[in-house]
């Protein structure tokens, strides 16, 4: 579909290359990025001769240097191209980078075009065109519709006067700011990704050894809300579109044809916003059984008991949840315009019992959170942990430009040296990067930190940094610590950890009661058996199967305190009894986690006799004619999934 007022003739006369500016945050090279793939793919299908570089990925690859000369080296790495328009699509956090690098390509090749995209410029767009001769143009939101017009006014000498969704610079050089373009109202209509102009996937994926194979689907766009601390509601005008739902199941269905593609990225940021469109496509997925796991992103309130099974059955295991704060005059106070009475634990728990992990995320120093404020949300984390194995994300707010907190924070917020900003890790690290932003903090306060104090502020680092590693290895252990303890809150045990200068298992056994030690064991040995390979899925079911050998048995704990039912206590809000044991667990490792199970003392004792250096290797015959009747027992705890049967290796 081509608009009759671009010239394809004329356009495709114009080399573009579209460039992903450099960073070294590893989840972000771990796969090529989205938003590129698909404009590439639109103006290909348009005619346009264009290229993609992914630079992050060119510095993941030793491919551009680390050091103070990655602009330089950056530039000449594009410039070997021979462009006559080339596209650097930023965050926040590569701004700076796109900006010194377009000096440089400016410096080499002064008659290349150089445009500016992607959410860094949200708000800074005018400051950009006024500031950096080397910015040609910014392109604001979309830019499947506002490139090619922009490249056929290129190609014919004119001005850009009346282009929807363009910042430019005019003879005169002043900046001109264009009315904004309306966002696409079919996302049905995009081109198929541009896969193949990028490195392939599973060069990506060799580069972090990811073994899930996480793949970005640009299910969607926008976000109707305008939380205070993100800009990506005003980016996309406060629209929201999910990719129609059929097109949507074939671009995840296709990465089973895709090598190094296991699990797809749904990059929406906001999947059951449409609840109609979402329970469309999770039934679609079920209906053609399209093998593919995936993970989504979602505000906890749109999901539901519901809508979440119906997210299992289609093989959704993984959703991030922003959260923010367990505090709603917090959440109010940043516009998350999430119901107050919400529970939050529910949600979660009902997360974990349709097999779906949630990760929770939080931001620590929000405005109006006191110490009651942070003191819950570390309890929430706590409970959550506890009662769903979550994975916990904690951060510190950048007051980024072109959001609510940039406007009201940005004069008053600077760096603190030693608190790398969420929003940039692995950007900013180069001497051009740091002179930009010194020379303007103003656009660059996405490494800027609230002005809440720097003790206070290194106090939360500190907390972020700390505390989401020990809830989601230890959250028994830390609620019988802070029982046994007597601490008000998670946040009062945390401050009496800190204060030990101990690691916290040091710290747990030196301080906890019985019940303490024993979770600490539960949990080490989970932490242990969560290493080691998952069984085979086989089965021992047929004639020949006294030659089959027991295998990867589960491990057996036994504890002198019933932690299993002094949670259980803690989790109804009761104070645990004394509940002495002895208990028997016994912990395997499953392709879902690991599993925990309570037997018998006659269990327990059979599965060390299977464990046991003596028997590693025999077969159930062999078993058998040392101590009949062993061999009915350890196919009796196979079907327990306690112990997996293999064929033996040789007759």
């Amino acid at each position: 579909m081509h608009r009759p007022d671009v010239d394809v003739r004329v356009v495709s006369a114009v080399r573009v290359l579209l460039a992903y500016a450099p960073h070294r945050d590893t989840f972000g090279y771990s796969m090529p990025p989205p938003g590129l793939l698909r404009l590439g793919g639109e103006l290909r299908r348009r005619g346009v001769d264009v290229g993609l570089e992914d630079l992050a990925y060119r510095l993941a690859a030793g491919e551009l240097p680390a050091g103070d000369e990655l602009v330089v080296a950056s530039a000449e790495h594009l410039l070997r191209r021979a462009p006559d328009v080339l596209g650097l699509s930023t965050m926040g956090a590569t701004l700076p980078a796109a900006l010194a690098i377009a000096a440089e390509v400016r410096r080499r090749a002064p008659d290349v075009r150089v445009l500016l995209g992607g959410p860094g410029t949200t708000g800074v767009d005018r400051a950009v065109i006024e500031r950096f001769p080397a910015i040609d143009v910014v392109v604001r939101g979309e830019g499947e519709e506002t490139l090619p017009e922009l490249l056929g006014r290129f190609a014919e000498g004119r001005d850009l006067a009346g282009i929807a969704g363009v910042t430019w610079r005019d003879g005169a050089g002043h900046a001109r700011v264009e009315p904004d373009r309306p966002p696409l109202a079919d996302l049905g209509s995009l081109a198929d990704c541009a896969w193949d102009l990028l490195p392939p996937l599973t060069a990506y994926k060799a580069l972090t050894g990811e073994l899930e194979g996480l793949t970005p689907i640009d299910s969607g766009r926008g976000c109707v809300f305008d939380c205070s601390f993100c800009t990506i509601g005003r980016f996309w005008s406060r629209r929201s579109r999910p990719l129609p739902v059929e097109r949507l199941v074939r671009e995840v269905a296709a990465l089973r044809d895709h090598p190094g593609a296991r699990n797809a990225y749904l990059c929406h940021d906001i999947f059951g916003a449409d609840r109609r469109h979402a329970l469309a496509f999770c039934d679609r997925m079920t209906e053609l059984a399209v093998d593919v796991p995936w993970e989504c992103r979602a505000r906890v309130d749109h999901l539901d008991d519901e809508l979440l099974a119906a997210m299992a059955r289609a093989g959704c295991y993984r959703v991030l949840l922003g959260i923010e704060s367990a505090d709603p005059r917090v959440r109010e106070r940043c516009d998350k315009r999430m119901n107050a009475e919400l529970d939050v634990l529910a949600r979660v728990e009902a997360c974990a019992r349709h097999g779906i992990t949630p990760i929770l995320s939080l931001i620590l120093g929000l405005p109006g959170e006191d110490e009651a404020a942070l003191a819950a949300t570390l309890d929430l984390c706590a409970a959550a942990s506890l009662r769903a194995g979550v994975n916990l994300s904690l951060h510190l707010v950048n007051p980024q430009p072109g959001c609510t907190l940039g406007e009201e924070f940005g004069a008053s917020s600077t760096p603190i040296e030693g608190i790398p900003p969420d929003m940039a890790l692995g950007a900013g690290l180069t001497a051009p990067e740091r002179a930009l932003i010194d020379a303007h903090p103003d656009l660059f306060t996405t490494w800027a930190l609230l002005p809440l104090g720097e003790e206070h502020l290194r106090d939360l680092a500190r907390i972020a940094g700390d505390l989401p590693d020990v809830l989601m290895r230890f959250p028994k252990t830390f609620a019988l610590l802070r029982e046994s303890l007597g601490a008000r809150d998670s946040l009062a045990l945390y401050r009496k950890w800190c204060t030990s200068g101990r690691g916290f298992e040091g710290f747990a056994l030196g301080n906890g009661d019985a019940a303490v030690r024993a979770a600490l064991r539960w949990e080490q040995g989970l932490v242990r058996t969560a290493a080691r390979a998952v069984p085979p899925a086989r089965a021992c079911n047929d004639a020949a199967d006294d030659a089959w050998t027991p295998s990867h048995a589960a491990e057996v704990l036994e504890l002198d305190h019933d932690v299993p039912r002094a949670l259980e206590a803690l989790q109804r809000g009761l104070t645990p009894d004394a509940c002495e044991g002895p208990v028997h667990l016994a912990l395997l490792r499953t392709p879902t986690g690991v599993a925990t199970t309570r037997v018998s003392r006659d269990v327990a004792a059979l599965l060390r006799i299977v464990q046991s250096p003596q028997n590693a290797g025999r077969t159930l015959a062999d078993l058998d004619a040392t101590t009949p009747g062993l061999a009915r027992a350890v196919r009796r705890l196979a079907e327990l999934d306690l112990v997996s049967l293999v064929p033996c290796a040789h007759p």
